[in-house]
C-alpha cells in the first residue's frame, strides 16, 4: 500500500524510479544517453523551479521567498494587521484575503465575533484587500477557487494552506511571517528537501481522498520522513485522480508534517481553472527529464483501503475493516494512549461502543477544507440515497466548503438527497475542524472528514470532566455508516453506484457579496474597532543575563498548538492578547497562567526601573545564589521571566497564539529536546523567545527551579553553538551547569531575539 525508500531516488520522465545506488550514474545514462549529477537531478524538481523563481537571495540554499498572494481567516487576521499597522504598515503590498470562516457564529456574546468582522472589513477598504464575509466559503476553498494559479506561491496564517494540487506551492505560518510579507520582508529558510510521493494505480469504488491521505499520514508522521520538507505527488497515478480528489489528498498533507506540497498537473487541473473562469493561472507542471528526490513515497492506490484515524492523532491509523477485525485490541490500546494524551483527567473508555461485536458511532460530520468538497458530498449523497439515519442518537452534518458548491450540490439534486435522510446541510464554517459547533455529548464517538481529532478537536472541555473522541474518515464511509445508522462501515460495503458529477461554478455568487478592493487602498476609510480588540502590551528587548523560572514541565511525546493556547471555546478573545493568554496551558497545565504572572512580577518591577525584589519573594535569593559565582550580574542587566519545558511541542495548527500567549504572560524561552514544526519554532523567535534546544536524557532541571542564563545577549550577538546555563538550587545554595543550543537563525531572526519581538524590529516610532 505505502512503500518508503531507505535512500533518495532519482525519477526518469516522470515514470521510473531508480533508487540512489552504486549503479544509479550508470543505469541514468543507459536510459537517457545523458550524464547528470545529483546536484544538476535536484533542480529538476518542480519545487525547485518555483522556490528559485520567488527567491531573491541569489543564494538557492539559503532563500529569501517573496509571496505571490496571502490569506487569512478570522482567528488571525486581527492580530496580524495589529502587528503589521504598529510597524508601519500603509498598503497591502500584494493581493490580501480576509476570510472569516472560523469565528462565523455570532450567537450568545458573539458580537465580538462580529466586531472582529467588521474591523476586517474596514482594513480591507484602507489597504486594498479582499474581505469574504462569513458563511461564503471556508478560507482554503476560497483559496482554491480564486487565488490559487500555476507556479505561484501563497502565504496563509493557517496550517493546511496547501493548494500543490493546482500547481501552487503554499505554506501555512504564523502570523508574524505574513507581516513580514505585509512589510515587503522576506520568508527565510534553508533549501528545503523535497520528497517524491510516487502515485500508481486507481483507486477502488468506496475509497476517497481522506483514505489516501490517512494510509501516507499513518506511514510518515512518526519517523519524520518528510519533516520541514517539501512532498512532490508524480507518477502515473496523478492521472486517474480528478482535481477533487487530489485537493483532498494534498490538505492532509500539513499532518505530515513537511513545509509544502505540490503536484504535476494536467488537463484536469486545467479544467478546474476553466471551470473558475481562470484558465491564464493554468499552468502545466512536470519534472524534468531527471529529478532526484531526497526521499520516495511509493503509493499503490489500488490497494488503499478504507481508513480511520483514531483518537487521538491523524497518524493513529487502521483500515476499517481491520478495526472491525480487531476491536478489543485496537481500542484497548486507543485507551492506553489516552492516559498519556488525557493526563488521567477523566476516565476514558470506548467498550462501551461495541453492541453485538459492532463498533457504534454517535456522530457523522462532512465539513471544511478537507471533506466539504463538491465530489466527497456527492458520493455521500449518492451513498445514502434510499437511507435514513435514523431517529436515534446518531446525527449526520454536512457542511459545503463554499457557497458555490453548495448552490451547485441544490441544483443538482445531492443537497435534497442529503437532506432527506435526516441529516442537516449546513453553511461553510471551519468550527467542526477546531471544536466549534456539533460539540457532541460527553464519551460520544464522531467520524469526521475534517483535518485533526487531537483531544478536544470535537469541544469538549477536560477541565470540566467531559471528554468525547474523533475519529478521521473519509466522506464515503462516512456515510456508509450513516446509512447503516451509526454501525462503523466501510464504503467498499455499498454496492450501488457513485455517479460523477459535473461541476457549474457560479461566478455571482462571490461577485454579489465579496468586497474585492483589487488592490486599491483608501486611505480615508476608518478601522472599526471593537472593545475587545487590543493592541499588543510594551515586550522589552533581551537583556544582558536572563533568570527563568521554569513554570511547566509536559513529557508528552508530542505537545500540540491546541495544548499550548485552546481552539474552539477561546475565539472570542483571539483579539485580545492580554484576555486570551488567560487560557495559555489551560488544558495541559492550569497552574502555568498563575505561575507565568507570578514572575512577570519582578521584570515589570525591572522596566519600570523598580526593585524586582520589592515584588517578589524569591528574586533576592536567587540573585544571591548567582552573584556568588557571578559579580557582574545585578538587578539592572538581569531579566526575569518564565519557560516551559516540552519534548516536542508545537504539532498543529499555524496560531501564533501559542507563542505570543507565553509572551504577554512574561515568556522568554522554550526548553525542548525538538521542535514539533518549523512554523512553531518560527512563531517564537518572532515573538522574540529563545528557541533552546536540550539533549534528550535526564533534565537538569525540574519544574518552578530557577534557572540562569549569562550573556544570553552576547550569545545570540555572537552565535555561540553552545550555550551555558545553570539550575539555581536555593536548599544547597549553589549552581549547577548545563548546556543548551539555539540552533541555526538567519541574522534576522537574531536581530529579532535581540529587540525583543518582530513589532519591535520593525517598530515606527
Amino acid at each position: 500500500m505505502i512503500k518508503l525508500m531507505d535512500s533518495g531516488a532519482y525519477l526518469i520522465n516522470g515514470t521510473e524510479i531508480v533508487p540512489d545506488q552504486e549503479d544509479a550514474a550508470a543505469l541514468i545514462k543507459s536510459k537517457t544517453g545523458k550524464e547528470i549529477s545529483k546536484q544538476e537531478a535536484a533542480q529538476n524538481t518542480m519545487a525547485y523551479g518555483i522556490l528559485k523563481e520567488h527567491n531573491t537571495s541569489g543564494n538557492m540554499d539559503k532563500l529569501k521567498i517573496k509571496f505571490d498572494k496571502l490569506t487569512s481567516h478570522d482567528i488571525t487576521f486581527v492580530g496580524i494587521i495589529q502587528t503589521a499597522r504598529a510597524s508601519g504598515l500603509t498598503k497591502f503590498p500584494i493581493p490580501y484575503v480576509l476570510t472569516n470562516c472560523h469565528n462565523s457564529l455570532c450567537a450568545v456574546g458573539g458580537t465580538i465575533n462580529e466586531d472582529d468582522h467588521m474591523f476586517g472589513l474596514t482594513c480591507a477598504k484602507k489597504y486594498g484587500g479582499v474581505y469574504v464575509p462569513p458563511h461564503q466559503a471556508v478560507i482554503h476553498q476560497f483559496a482554491r477557487e480564486m487565488l490559487a494559479g500555476g507556479g505561484k506561491m501563497i502565504l496563509g496564517s493557517d496550517s493546511h494552506t496547501r493548494y500543490g494540487a493546482l500547481g501552487t506551492m503554499a505554506m501555512g505560518e504564523g502570523g508574524p511571517e505574513l507581516v513580514k510579507q505585509l512589510l515587503s520582508q522576506t520568508y527565510d529558510i534553508n533549501m528545503p528537501g523535497v520528497v517524491g510521493v510516487y502515485l500508481k494505480g486507481a483507486p477502488m469504488k468506496g475509497v476517497g481522498p481522506q483514505d489516501v491521505a490517512l494510509a501516507i499520514i499513518g506511514a510518515v508522521f512518526g519517523n519524520g520522513y518528510v519533516k520541514n520538507k517539501v512532498m512532490e505527488f508524480v507518477g502515473p497515478g496523478v492521472a486517474s485522480l480528478s482535481a477533487d480528489f487530489r485537493i483532498g489528498i494534498d490538505v492532509m498533507t500539513t499532518e505530515t508534517t513537511c513545509l509544502s506540497s505540490i503536484w504535476t498537473t494536467d488537463e484536469q487541473i486545467k479544467e478546474f481553472y476553466d471551470i473558475h473562469g481562470r484558465s491564464e493561472e493554468y499552468k502545466e507542471l512536470n519534472p524534468g527529464e531527471v529529478a532526484y528526490y531526497d526521499g520516495m513515497i511509493e503509493v499503490d492506490l489500488t490497494a488503499i483501503k478504507p481508513m480511520i484515524a483514531m483518537p487521538f492523532h491523524p497518524s493513529n491509523t487502521y483500515t476499517i475493516e481491520e478495526l472491525n477485525a480487531n476491536l478489543a485490541d485496537i481500542l484497548h490500546d486507543v485507551e492506553e494512549r489516552a492516559k498519556v494524551s488525557l493526563d488521567g483527567a477523566v476516565p476514558y473508555s470506548l467498550q462501551d461502543k461495541v453492541v453485538n461485536g459492532k463498533f457504534m458511532v454517535d456522530q457523522g460530520i462532512i465539513a471544511g477544507c478537507a471533506g466539504g468538497g463538491f465530489e466527497n458530498i456527492c458520493a455521500a449523497a449518492d451513498i445514502l440515497k434510499g437511507s435514513y439515519i435514523g431517529s436515534d442518537g446518531f446525527t449526520l452534518s454536512v457542511y459545503p466548503a463554499s457557497m458555490p458548491v453548495y448552490m451547485e450540490l441544490i441544483k443538482n439534486g445531492c443537497a435534497a438527497t442529503i437532506l432527506e435522510t435526516g441529516a442537516v446541510m449546513k453553511t461553510a464554517f471551519c468550527g467542526p475542524c477546531f471544536g466549534a459547533g456539533d460539540t457532541p455529548a460527553n464519551n460520544a464517538f464522531s467520524i469526521r472528514h475534517s483535518t485533526r481529532n487531537f483531544p478536544n478537536r470535537e469541544g469538549s472541555k477536560l477541565q470540566s470532566g467531559q471528554i468525547s473522541s474523533v475519529a478521521l474518515m473519509d466522506a464515503r464511509s462516512i456515510a456508509a455508516t450513516a446509512a447503516n445508522k451509526g454501525v462503523l462501515t466501510a464504503a467498499t460495503d455499498f454496492d450501488g453506484e457513485i455517479n460523477k458529477y459535473k461541476y457549474h461554478y457560479d461566478a455571482n455568487i462571490y461577485a454579489n457579496r465579496v468586497f474585492d478592493s483589487k488592490g486599491v487602498a483608501d486611505e480615508s476609510v476608518e478601522i472599526q474597532f471593537g472593545p475587545n480588540i487590543k493592541d499588543w502590551p510594551a515586550m522589552g528587548a533581551l537583556p544582558e543575563n536572563m533568570v527563568l523560572r521554569v513554570v511547566s514541565e509536559i513529557h508528552d511525546p508530542v505537545t500540540t498548538t491546541d495544548e499550548l493556547i485552546p481552539s474552539g471555546e477561546t475565539s472570542s478573545y483571539r483579539s485580545n492578547p492580554l484576555g486570551l493568554a488567560e487560557f495559555t496551558l489551560s488544558r495541559k497545565d492550569p497552574e502555568y497562567v498563575g505561575r507565568a504572572k507570578d514572575i512577570q512580577k519582578a521584570e515589570k518591577a525591572r522596566m519600570a526601573g523598580e526593585n524586582p525584589a520589592d515584588v517578589h519573594a524569591d528574586v533576592k535569593p536567587v540573585m544571591d545564589v548567582i552573584q556568588k559565582t557571578f559579580e557582574n550580574a545585578a538587578y539592572e542587566n538581569t531579566g526575569f521571566g518564565s519557560t516551559i519545558f516540552a519534548v516536542k511541542p508545537g504539532d498543529g495548527s499555524a496560531r501564533e497564539q501559542a507563542a505570543s500567549c507565553q509572551k504577554v504572560l512574561g515568556g522568554w524561552a522554550n526548553i525542548a529536546n525538538e521542535y514539533a514544526t518549523k512554523r512553531y519554532r518560527s512563531n517564537l523567535i518572532n515573538w522574540g523567545m529563545l528557541p533552546f534546544i536540550i539533549e534528550e536524557g535526564d533534565l537538569p532541571f525540574k519544574n518552578l527551579n530557577y534557572l540562569f542564563i549569562p550573556d544570553i545577549k552576547k550569545a545570540v550577538e555572537e552565535k555561540w553553538d553552545v550555550i551555558k546555563a545553570y539550575t539555581v538550587s536555593l536548599e544547597k545554595n549553589t549552581l549547577s551547569e548545563f548546556d543548551l543550543k539555539l540552533g541555526e537563525l538567519t541574522d534576522e531572526e537574531r536581530q529579532i531575539i535581540l529587540k525583543g519581538c518582530l513589532i519591535n524590529y520593525n517598530r515606527v516610532d
